[in-house]
């Protein structure tokens, strides 16, 4: 998550253009079987979320930490480490069958990267976006700001592709570039879309910090619909949510928010401190910032919570089943 500084964001004539296409393999792209009945079909349709692997997650999350460690570091815009953890990503969704490609651009006078998956089929009229920010800042590797939302991002695009998951709507996945530097790479691919293309987007969900050693759990409230599937979720788990405050506006749903398309989304935690009252109802400890390591050299794999990290890891992919169905 970027700092609230003002002058912060950059302006958008740091940003270059240039868009690299992969393909990725086109596995899993075939036609689903045409259900006998009626009945059937809405069966298909109301195809359960699974449940996210938590040793998938983190295991995802100790690849990036060897990736700064070996990096200097951090995995940055503009860094070895940066393009090393997009490298990552792609790698398992090229295997996995989705269509991915590498957008372009220039900010700081360093070249960034947005990577965008595409999974097959689905109506293209209809998308249903998910997406975290793969960058850290410079002075630490990232691993909960936003190692956390884009692991588990990463899994639940995994988990499609193991489930051969058939939605009614198309689906599309985002790693950004840049957040760190003013939301650059997120708001570099709304503005790269003609407003026919933004129209086609039905919500889009950003997952930045999801891990939070002393967590809360903060849903957005930006579209009814998208804050309602979430609430949901927690709900049938007993867990009380929160409004999400402390991030608005400084993660990459506010590009899209900007241009109209709906958004939402989760978020354990930055560097406000936890009330009494927000500790009875999660646990945790009185006083002290959601996360004491934001932005620094100790976020690090020990600085994740790992039940939290696998509720949110599981309602990301409650929400991607439900809004795409």
């Amino acid at each position: 998550m970027k700092l609230l500084l003002s002058g912060r964001a950059l302006t958008a004539g740091a940003v270059a253009v240039a868009t690299l296409v992969t393909g990725g393999s086109a596995a899993g792209a075939a036609t689903a079987p045409t259900p006998a009945h009626p009945a059937a079909d809405a069966t298909a349709a109301a195809a359960a979320a699974p449940d996210i692997p938590i040793a998938n997650v983190k295991a995802h999350l100790s690849q990036l930490q060897s990736i700064a460690t070996a990096n200097g570091g951090n995995r940055a815009h503009g860094r070895a480490g940066y393009q090393a953890s997009l490298n990552y990503v792609k790698a398992k969704l090229d295997a996995a069958g989705f269509t991915t490609r590498v957008q372009q651009f220039t900010a700081s006078g360093r070249t960034g990267y947005n990577l965008i998956a595409d999974w097959p089929g689905g109506d293209a009229n209809q998308v249903v976006m998910a997406g975290s920010h793969l960058d850290s800042v410079t002075s630490g590797p990232g691993i909960n700001d936003n190692g956390s939302g884009s692991s588990a991002v990463l899994e639940t695009a995994l988990a499609v592709a193991r489930s051969d998951y058939r939605p009614t709507k198309h689906l599309r996945f985002a790693w950004w570039g840049a957040e760190e530097l003013g939301l650059v790479g997120s708001r570099y691919y709304v503005n790269s879309l003609g407003s026919a293309e933004r129209a086609k987007i039905s919500g889009y969900l950003n997952f930045d910090m999801i891990g939070s050693p002393n967590p809360g759990y903060f849903v957005y409230d930006d579209d009814p619909a998208i804050e309602k599937t979430f609430k949901d979720y927690y709900a049938g788990l007993g867990i009380p949510t929160e409004i999400e405050t402390e991030g608005d506006g400084r993660s990459d749903h506010a590009p899209f928010k900007n241009a109209g398309v709906p958004v939402g989304g989760l978020f354990s935690g930055a560097d406000y401190r936890k009330t009494s009252a927000q500790a009875a109802k999660w646990g945790g400890t009185v006083g002290q910032p959601f996360d004491r390591c934001y932005h620094s050299s100790c976020d690090t794999t020990a600085n994740i919570d790992a039940t939290a990290l696998d509720r949110n890891s599981d309602a990301i992919a409650y929400a991607v089943w439900e809004l795409s169905q």
